[in-house]
């Protein structure tokens, strides 16, 4: 099975073929719904709100902001065509707003339900990049980049050394070295940023720099926490940002740096109050009218008067796009239609080595240089299919790019500022040669120098954080945090306690014999990290061996047997 087979393997058994209850008990449908309101969203769409139709909070439902969704009469055949279809907006416990391109003319006075669609819309933009890149590139922004990306050319940077004065003061030598090399670059340069070194500090850096040289940047990463991330950081640097994406799905510390706030605020649009405002009455009225003619009248004139707004805010968006510096999206977002006409003198994809390389490519074809950030020794980007993962999908471009170009382009930052010396240390000489170092207001601390600790005990220190390899059992630890090392990547806690959980005669640990699981399960500790293992087990396993056996000789080593005979 392909990976989007896998991945859509649920979303396969569809609403069609259930009961609409049943459908409903599974979160993929909700009943019984009224729309209550109607009001005009960014570039002509409708924004219906739908709640329950006897009030309340609505059951329990898988729907979330830019799920695709269709509307039918609550007691409509699963074959009976949908009044119209949709894109989640916005959801709360008692109300979903729904953005669509038009308003139902009939059925909008009646009782509803939505149905959960499935939505290929990634898929098909990672099959158009890759269906472009098999054509050849032979045009556009991206020309001389992408043979080096293929490995056709070595990567080329500039021959005198690059100096600047540091917008951030508090940039150590490495991270210095790591933005002299990327403005230095003229094709690819690969950030490596281990666990704790600040990696995204060294980005925004980056990207600063480059904007006060006159570039506009596209800046990415694969998630929207990460892009937000950056973002906020931009921003306190006074960067004009631009982020795209579905406002429901930023943090609202972002949210004046979205598109849809910067095109609300543009000139162009303060003309279009007023038929927004009119555009909500004409709503209003279709919500309330019974009349078949009304309707049709009252339908016309809202396609007209949002085809008018549409035509202005599609200006202002322009507008926007072009005038900021920094283009901030997701991966799979860049794909946009509004950027199709825009490049970039740089593309900058933040944690690269936790993304599927044909999504990095979507960013890459927009601009004439790149620098991607990342550790390819931590966790990389989750493959649903085995069949996919073993054809190469589970490699990485940062992971391809660093064992080509190591050499010529990658810069290490080698200063971290988590983990006391003893927890780092492990990480260091195991994975990173042994170039690590702590920075010294970490490299010494431990719990009891917390605030409120009076005593250190490692046996009986409040534990706040908790990796487990398996979910087995979750439920009987209430008092900590619990979460699998996947889930865990990008944080860190005072103290995390590692659960192997596999014991067994033949030594068999399954994926714990992954060096990068168990590289971002020790960096998450800041002061104190524990291993409970059979060692016994996982001693047949030579990394893992040789992880235990540094734990032992350099911290404190305890027998199950002495709590079992207390």
């Amino acid at each position: 099975m392909d990976t989007k087979g896998a991945e859509m393997a649920f979303a396969a058994e569809t609403t069609a073929q259930m009961k609409t209850e049943t459908a409903q008990k599974r979160g993929r449908t909700l009943l019984n719904l009224k729309c209550v309101d109607a009001t005009s969203g960014l570039l002509g769409k409708t924004l219906l709100v739908l709640e329950p139709s006897k009030g309340g909070i609505f059951p329990p439902h898988k729907f979330g902001s830019h799920d695709v969704v269709a509307l039918k009469a609550n007691r409509a055949e699963a074959s009976t065509a949908a009044l119209g279809e949709g894109v989640v907006y916005r959801v709360k416990d008692n109300a979903i707003t729904v953005a669509m391109d038009d308003v139902p003319e009939e059925g909008l006075d009646a009782p509803l339900r939505m149905e959960k669609l499935a939505n290929e819309v990634t898929y098909r933009r990672l099959k158009d990049t890759l269906t472009e890149l098999h054509k050849g590139v032979r045009k556009g922004p991206a020309t001389e980049l992408v043979p080096v990306l293929f490995g056709d050319k070595y990567p080329t940077f500039a021959k005198k050394p690059i100096t600047f004065t540091p917008f951030n003061q508090l940039l150590d030598q490495s991270q210095q070295a790591a933005v002299a090399k990327a403005l230095a670059a003229k094709d690819v340069m690969l950030l490596h940023g281990p666990p704790g070194t600040g990696k995204t500090t060294a980005v925004v850096e980056v990207i600063t720099q480059e904007v006060k040289r006159g570039s506009k940047v596209l800046a990415c990463a694969a998630s929207n926490i990460a892009v937000d991330n950056l973002v906020e950081r931009l921003v306190q640097n006074r960067v004009k940002v631009v982020r795209m994406g579905h406002p429901a799905r930023l943090l609202p510390q972002v949210l004046e740096s979205a598109l849809d706030a910067q095109v609300l605020k543009a000139d162009n649009t303060s003309i279009a109050t007023d038929v927004r405002k009119e555009i909500k009455q004409l709503s209003s009225k279709l919500l309330k009218t019974k009349d078949r003619r009304e309707k049709g009248e009252l339908t016309r004139d809202l396609k007209r008067l949002a085809k008018e707004e549409k035509k202005r805010q599609t200006q202002a968006v322009v507008d926007v796009i072009k005038d900021a510096d920094v283009i901030a999206s997701t991966l799979t977002g860049a794909l946009t239609q509004r950027l199709k006409d825009t490049s970039f003198d740089l593309v900058v994809i933040d944690e690269a080595a936790q993304a599927l390389e044909c999504a990095c490519w979507i960013a890459l074809l927009k601009g004439r240089r790149c620098v991607l950030a990342g550790d390819h020794l931590q966790l990389p980007p989750t493959v649903q299919s085995a069949e996919a993962e073993a054809k190469g999908l589970g490699i990485t471009l940062f992971e391809r790019l660093d064992a080509m170009y190591a050499a010529q382009a990658t810069s290490m930052l080698t200063m971290q500022y988590r983990m006391n010396s003893e927890i780092m240390r492990w990480s260091s000489d195991e994975l990173y040669g042994g170039k690590i170092g702590a920075h010294p207001t970490v490299a010494k601390h431990r719990l009891c120098d917390m605030d409120g600790v009076t005593a250190c005990n490692a046996t009986e220190a409040v534990l706040v954080g908790l990796l487990k390899e398996m979910r087995a059992n979750r439920k009987q630890i209430a008092a900590v945090e619990i979460s699998t090392v996947d889930g865990f990547q990008g944080r860190e806690k005072e103290a995390i306690v590692i659960s192997m959980v596999r014991s067994n005669p033949e030594g068999e640990v399954g994926f714990l014999s992954d060096e990068r699981r168990m590289n971002v399960a020790v960096t998450r500790a800041r002061r104190h990290c524990a291993v409970v293992c059979d060692s016994d087990t996982v001693g047949k396993n030579a990394f893992l061996k040789r992880m235990v056996s540094y734990f032992e000789q350099h911290g404190e080593y305890l027998s199950a047997m002495e709590y079992l005979s207390a």
